[in-house]
């Protein structure tokens, strides 16, 4: 099958011929369809996020079941799928809760495991992690709701639970705030969306956010913030995962309001120190958010299906496996492209 692999941190991604996944004893292998890019791919390659290597990545993807293991139940060839990126063990108490993406035996396609920007792909513990696509959304869709987008609206919708007409602060318009914004939106929020790049801001406002900002136009961003919206900021995201950006997020935040950690904070800044007096003072609350497990997933897939999440606005480039290379190693180049780009092998 043909693939994209790097063979170690920074060096250039190739596309090349590997052998066929073997399809586990309680688990299935999808032929993918569409497979999203990333920023978590590109951390991982550049080492920030340490994996094995060699290591193909990729972990945003749909597609079709191509083989299906004899201790599978309820799954058949030619069913149609997706995966969330976190694959729980299917035998934990948290699985059993039906919180397989905390769960502590995961794995994770693109790091821990051979990835999704390949043909094929296996998938391990079907019972706990397929996901069955509605006939009325697309593989191209479904891959773009990946982590970013269902992320996102476990973020804003479980840990950020905005009222309608709240304020809503997006830091980024990555692919994962640009869904942050639109999820938001259909809830009724305010959304004030923030990035550097003017496209992703326009973008962005055309989303649903009701006003943007450019953070570096600001000295105080948090200071900003509360000025433009009356000091009422309820819900506030950083989608990037930055220091600066964390900490702005919480001192924007009105009494009782909550912050919500999406962007991954990596290396030194793992450990980042937060205004923790205004927590304390204003009784705030500081979520983590880390992807949406898949009995999470048919609620999701339903606001696509009937219209109310078109997440194919979020799609801006549609390209051949072959592009990976470059578009992993280009990921954070100036002038990138804003939305979700998908690969199809």
């Amino acid at each position: 099958m043909r693939a994209v692999r790097y063979d170690a941190y920074g060096a250039r991604p190739a596309l090349v011929e590997l052998p066929e996944p073997a399809c586990p004893e309680d688990g299935v292998v999808v032929r993918v369809e569409a497979t999203g890019v990333c920023g978590s791919d590109h951390h991982a390659w550049r080492g920030h996020d340490p994996v094995p290597v060699p290591m193909v990545p990729g972990h945003e993807y749909a597609g079709t079941l191509t083989a299906v293991g004899p201790d599978v139940r309820g799954w058949a060839e030619g069913d149609r799928v997706t995966v969330p990126f976190v694959l729980g063990c299917g035998r934990c108490r948290w699985c059993a809760a039906g919180d397989q993406h905390v769960c502590p035996d995961q794995q994770q396609p693109g790091f821990t495991r051979d990835g999704s920007w390949a043909e094929l792909v296996a998938v391990p513990h079907a019972g706990a992690n397929l996901v069955r696509l509605p006939d009325a959304v697309p593989a191209a869709s479904a891959a773009a709701l990946g982590c970013r987008f269902a992320t996102a609206a476990r973020a804003v919708r479980t840990h950020g639970a905005p009222a309608p007409g709240d304020w809503v602060a997006v830091h980024g318009c990555g692919g994962v705030g640009l869904s942050a914004v639109m999820v938001a939106a259909a809830l009724g929020a305010r959304v004030v969306a923030l990035d550097p790049d003017p496209a992703a801001r326009s973008l962005a406002a055309d989303l649903g956010a009701a006003t943007v900002l450019d953070p570096t136009a600001h000295d105080d961003v948090a200071g900003s913030l509360r000025e433009l919206t009356g000091d009422d900021v309820a819900v506030s995201l950083d989608a990037v995962g930055h220091p600066a950006i964390a900490a702005a997020s919480v001192a924007s935040l009105r009494p009782r309001g909550r912050h919500v950690q999406v962007g991954l904070l990596l290396g030194d800044a793992a450990s980042t120190a937060l205004p923790m007096g205004l927590v304390v003072a204003r009784e705030l609350v500081v979520h983590g958010s880390h992807g949406m497990p898949a009995p999470d997933y048919p609620a999701l897939l339903a606001m696509v299906a009937d219209g109310t999440l078109d997440v194919a606005r979020l799609v801006t480039a549609e390209l051949d496996l072959a592009a990976g290379p470059d578009e992993l190693v280009g990921f954070d180049a100036p002038g990138r492209r804003a939305g979700i780009t998908l690969l199809h092998p």
